[in-house]
């Protein structure tokens, strides 16, 4: 199974978006699945604020575990710009709010989201670009 597969399983199992993309990388990156998924657990729909998507904030925190070594800061933050930057073009933006088209920091606004069933049908999406955007960064840096 490919990372994008699994990360997307686990979104569809009822992991958050950052959660399944960690969880995803974890045992390659020296964490058990549990470790994974409760280090995930906060920052799903970008930080329960409709910030920086969870899908993004769990590729950037495998980015952070590639970076073992903290003095190499360099590699990390272009890296990070790096991610950032391929999703938001291939997305339209990096942040929750403004990729799902609504304010999820609203009761409005998550009923909107599931009304239009984002959620379910388009955030898969997002963890499945985030995933293709962070191998292409790691198999670059191999």
């Amino acid at each position: 199974m490919t990372h994008e597969e699994k990360a997307v399983q686990y979104y569809q199992s009822g992991y958050l978006c950052s959660q399944a993309v960690l969880a995803a990388y974890a045992e390659e990156y020296g964490l058990t699945e549990e470790q994974a998924l409760k280090l995930g657990t906060c920052l799903g729909a970008g930080m329960r604020k409709g910030e920086v998507c969870g899908a993004c904030t769990g590729a950037l925190m495998v980015l952070g575990l590639m970076h073992d070594d903290p003095k190499n800061r360099k590699a990390a933050n272009e890296n990070t710009g790096r991610f950032l930057n391929n999703f938001r073009n291939a997305n339209g933006s990096y942040l929750c709010n403004d990729l799902l088209g609504c304010d999820i920091r609203t009761p409005e606004g998550i009923q909107y989201a599931r009304d239009h069933h984002l959620f379910t049908e388009f955030c898969p999406k997002m963890v499945a670009s985030a995933v293709e955007i962070l191998e292409e960064i790691l198999s670059e840096q191999k």
